[in-house]
C-alpha cells in the first residue's frame, strides 16, 4: 500500500541536496501539527493525497530524498491520532530495494552522526515471528531514541505460497528508522523467546 501511494510523487523533489537523517527532524518539536511541518519544510515536503495509517499514528507529510550512508530513505511524519502532534519520524526504503548491504550502509551513517549505538540487538527466525529474522540497532541522544531495524524473511516464509512467480504472498523484507522522543516506543531489545 506505500508503494501505491509513495512510488507514484516524483523522485525529484526541489533539494538543493539530499537532507541526512539530521535534517529530517532539526527545526521540528515533538507536538506540533502537520500544518507546522508544512510550512518548516516548505517545498521540500510532499502532502499524501490521502493519510497512510500507521495504528497509533498517520502520516499526511512526507520527505523524499533523506539519504543515510549513501542510501535514499523518505521520511513519514507519524501525527499522534488522538492529539494530531508529532509523535514520530520515520524513514523507509523502498522494499524493492531492502537488502543487508544497504542496512550496513545506513548503519555506517548513523555511527558517523550519532557515534556507537547504546544497544544491538537480534531475532532469530522462527515460525512466531512468521520466520522473519531482524536486527536491530538503537542511539539515545538528548531528546531522541533512534532505532534502525531490519526485518529479513527466510524461505519458510513462503510456505504455504502456491505460485511463488507471482511475487511475495508471505513477509517482505523492511528496513526502517524510527526517530521518537524518550520513553514514547519501547527502545530495548526485545526478550529472548523461551523455549517451549
Amino acid at each position: 500500500m506505500l508503494c501505491v501511494l509513495i512510488c507514484a510523487l516524483p523522485l525529484s523533489a526541489p533539494l538543493a541536496r539530499a537532507a541526512g537523517v539530521d535534517d529530517a527532524f532539526q527545526g521540528t518539536y515533538w507536538g506540533e501539527s502537520s500544518g507546522a511541518l508544512l510550512a518548516h519544510f516548505g517545498a521540500s515536503a510532499t502532502v499524501l493525497p490521502r493519510p497512510l495509517d500507521f495504528g497509533d499514528s498517520y502520516t499526511d507529510i512526507v520527505l523524499q530524498r533523506i539519504v543515510v550512508g549513501g542510501v535514499p530513505l523518505i521520511a513519514f511524519f507519524q501525527m499522534d491520532k488522538t492529539t494530531g502532534g508529532l509523535k514520530r519520524i520515520q524513514l523507509e526504503r523502498q522494499r524493492h530495494g531492502v537488502n543487508p548491504p544497504a542496512f550496513r550502509a545506513v548503519i555506517g551513517g548513523l555511527k558517523s552522526e550519532f557515534g556507537a549505538p547504546d544497544e544491538m540487538c537480534a531475532m532469530r527466525p522462527s515460525p512466531a515471528n512468521g520466520y522473519q529474522g531482524a536486527a536491530e540497532r538503537i542511539w539515545r541522544r538528548d531528546d531522541i531514541v533512534i532505532q534502525a531495524i531490519f526485518r529479513d524473511t527466510t524461505l519458510e516464509a513462503f510456505e504455504g505460497c502456491f505460485d511463488l512467480t507471482a511475487g511475495p504472498c508471505g513477509l517482505t523484507g523492511q528496513m526502517l528508522v524510527r526517530i521518537s522522543p524518550p520513553g514514547a516506543d519501547s527502545a530495548g531489545c526485545p526478550a529472548p523467546d523461551r523455549p517451549r
